[in-house]
């Protein structure tokens, strides 16, 4: 059978699948929910774009979530609307308003990644398969049962284009066409290969790299290279893991490298085209936490090679040329014994940035208590730092002078999720995900905090003081 015509019956099928009248939501409008606080501790003021009883969250920190046109941020909420699966969706920063981008009973099952030079999002679909004739060849096909994260049996990896111009202009007219007419399917990976660590959109917007594992991820390690068991004291982290690029044009499907280990976060350079971040996820101490790989599958490298010591963690492409991580020093939340030194603040600790050329690493901030920041994030322009730490409090460094401050507190440590601070492309606010206003202490609105105008309008000199 002409493998072009089923992958199009396929994707039909799907379509057909996701986007029935009965399920037909996309273009859904939501009122404003925007609402400034004060943060009653620090007197920063907080603008609240969601609040809600539902539980929304922001982008991980890796993923920029503004649009780029800079108008709308993109999230992802769990129970906005009914079904019981993430569906995405856009807040206009200004009106407040909330579009809904996504639809179905699978949702969106991984990373939203969000184009920088187009008004386009990226997100993949893990759909069921089973086996059905197609003439006279038995092939696999999408199921009719509604599937998603934790599916049992033979699933697939599809990733879908959303333009983003069209969905809000219609929206905002009141002339929703059907889903079909806004989301295209990209490509699938081979039945067998699942998702481990999400992917990352390239600088060009030309592939998605994805995190895989299963399949036939494993064969394509380098010769005489192991696959190592789950380290000492990991819940998670034994190989094999992988990388695949995925074609966004045509759906052809390569293989960057394998890895003896379980893929983590994979995130790329989204000023270098080919250049890809990932990490060695065990749910806390890795041996080797970071990694750099190029899509051609050359350069494969740690990319701060660690110490025994050292607790790297929540790493985070900031500028061109860096990448920002966590040096942990939590030791008191792991068994005693349970990492050796690792994470013990009688070594160096705080927010860690390296440079991709030149392998240089600095300590840019340090918390003088408590466990040091956690996730952390950069301004483009190379200004500043920002970090959250375990009391979910978030603090901005201006990496010129060094000087750290506290921009906002109470959070609520019974929080869904962490803050996950990001700054927005000019480099003026950060968003964060906080429970600060949950009635429940628990579910998640997103708040923009903004960097302070009397720093944005620092000038530096080389001058001595005095």
């Amino acid at each position: 059978m002409n493998k072009l015509a089923l992958f199009t019956g396929l994707a039909l099928g799907c379509s057909m699948f996701l986007s029935g009248s009965a399920l037909a939501q996309v273009g859904k409008r939501f009122p404003s929910e925007k609402k400034v606080i004060i943060d009653p501790v620090t007197g920063t003021p907080l603008t609240f774009l969601t609040t809600g009883a539902s539980n929304d969250q922001k982008l991980y920190q890796t993923h920029q979530p503004w649009t780029a046109d800079g108008k709308w941020v993109i999230f992802r909420s769990s129970d906005r609307v009914a079904g019981g699966v993430g569906q995405a969706f856009a807040v206009n920063e200004e009106s407040g308003v909330i579009v809904q981008l996504t639809e179905g009973p699978i949702g969106c099952t991984s990373a939203l990644n969000v184009a920088r030079k187009s008004m386009k999002l990226y997100y993949s679909r893990t759909i069921p398969v089973g086996r059905v004739s197609v003439s006279s060849e038995t092939v696999e096909t999408p199921a009719t049962q509604p599937g998603g994260r934790g599916m049992r049996g033979p699933s697939q990896v599809e990733i879908f284009e959303l333009d983003l111009a069209k969905v809000f202009a219609d929206s905002e007219a009141g002339a929703m066409k059907a889903t079909k007419e806004y989301e295209r399917l990209c490509g699938a990976l081979p039945v067998g290969l699942r998702e481990s660590g999400g992917f990352g959109l390239d600088a060009n917007e030309e592939f998605a790299y994805i995190g895989v594992s299963g399949g036939d991820v494993g064969q394509h390690l380098v010769p005489g290279l192991k696959v190592g068991p789950l380290p000492e004291n990991a819940r998670m982290g034994a190989g094999p893991g992988g990388l695949r690029s995925l074609n966004l044009k045509t759906g052809e499907v390569k293989t960057i490298i394998d890895v003896p280990f379980q893929m983590g976060h994979v995130q790329t350079n989204q000023w270098v085209p080919g250049e890809i971040i990932y990490c060695w996820e065990t749910g806390g101490k890795a041996p080797q936490r970071t990694w750099t790989v190029m899509a051609d599958g050359s350069g494969n490298r740690p990319l701060y090679p660690e110490a025994d010591y050292e607790w790297v963690t929540h790493e985070a492409v900031i500028t061109k040329d860096e990448v920002a991580f966590a040096l942990m020093g939590h030791v008191k939340t792991a068994r005693p014994g349970q990492y050796g030194e690792a994470g013990m603040r009688t070594h160096p600790t705080g927010l860690g940035v390296i440079n991709l050329r030149t392998g240089l690493m600095r300590i840019e901030a340090q918390t003088p208590t408590g466990s040091g920041l956690w996730h952390v994030n950069g301004s483009y322009d190379g200004r500043f730092l920002v970090g959250d730490d375990f009391s979910r409090s978030v603090y901005l460094i201006d990496r010129k002078t060094s000087e750290m401050v506290m921009l906002s507190t109470g959070h609520k440590e019974t929080a869904a999720d962490h803050t996950h601070p990001i700054f927005n492309p000019s480099g003026t606010e950060i968003l964060i995900q906080s429970a600060m206003i949950a009635a429940d202490n628990r579910s998640l609105d997103l708040c923009v905090i903004p960097v302070p105008k009397n720093w944005l309008g620092r000038t530096y000199t080389q001058k001595a003081p005095g």
